[in-house]
């Protein structure tokens, strides 16, 4: 049995820039559909909000990893055979970061003060010109801490794509194991890769809510 050496280290940042592409897709689709989430949770439209809501409350009632099964899987079942897991991942993951971003996002702009509103509206300004000038540009000070401690739970949460046969940290990890039977030093490493990723944005994050200093404003 061999023991663990410098190629299967480097199999493993290999693996790392699966992980490191699956976090920046979901984030990505996640915050776009997220946005739209948010808007339609706060819309005057009755069928649209009803829809956003019912949306937020069936994937947040789902585990990701049973949403990431549905998705590999209903692909097979409709008939594409060779499903990439990857496009599987990404999409899951999105959905399931959309949910939430639009509940965190949805929450920042209904706690920007009424009377912000109410003043923006004596200024004779449209819905969507209230919205992009006056009550985004606050309620995005607000969610940045939140948003950014939502995208390390998302790296941690790639890890779940190991499941549906995605060859990212924490799968490239287990086959390492299994090779050498090493497992305490194996995912040492893992963990600190993963801590070396989401450590910097933690510490980005309360940087972030120390200078916009939101409890104050």
């Amino acid at each position: 049995m061999p023991s663990f050496n410098v190629h299967h280290f480097l199999f493993l940042l290999e693996s790392t820039v699966w992980t490191v592409v699956l976090s920046l897709a979901a984030f990505a689709g996640g915050g776009v559909l997220g946005f739209l989430v948010a808007l339609a949770r706060i819309s005057p439209i009755r069928w649209l909000r009803y829809g956003a809501i019912a949306y937020v409350q069936v994937v947040q009632g789902i585990p990701l990893l049973i949403l990431m099964f549905v998705v590999y899987f209903g692909a097979i079942i409709a008939g594409w055979r060779n499903v990439p897991v990857l496009a599987a991942a990404s999409l899951a993951i999105i959905v399931y970061a959309s949910a939430f971003l639009g509940e965190i996002w949805r929450g920042c702009i209904q706690s920007v003060a009424k009377t912000q509103w109410e003043a923006a509206e004596c200024l004779g300004l449209t819905r969507w010109q209230r919205m992009t000038r006056v009550i985004l540009p606050q309620a995005m000070r607000i969610a940045t801490p939140p948003t950014v401690g939502f995208l390390v739970q998302i790296i941690k949460n790639t890890s779940l794509a190991s499941a549906i046969g995605l060859v990212e940290l924490a799968q490239a990890g287990k086959l390492i194991n299994n090779s050498t039977f090493q497992p305490f030093l194996v995912f040492v490493l893992v963990a600190a890769i993963y801590f070396a990723l989401c450590y910097p944005l933690s510490l980005w994050s309360r940087s972030l809510e120390r200078k916009l200093n939101v409890s104050r404003r």
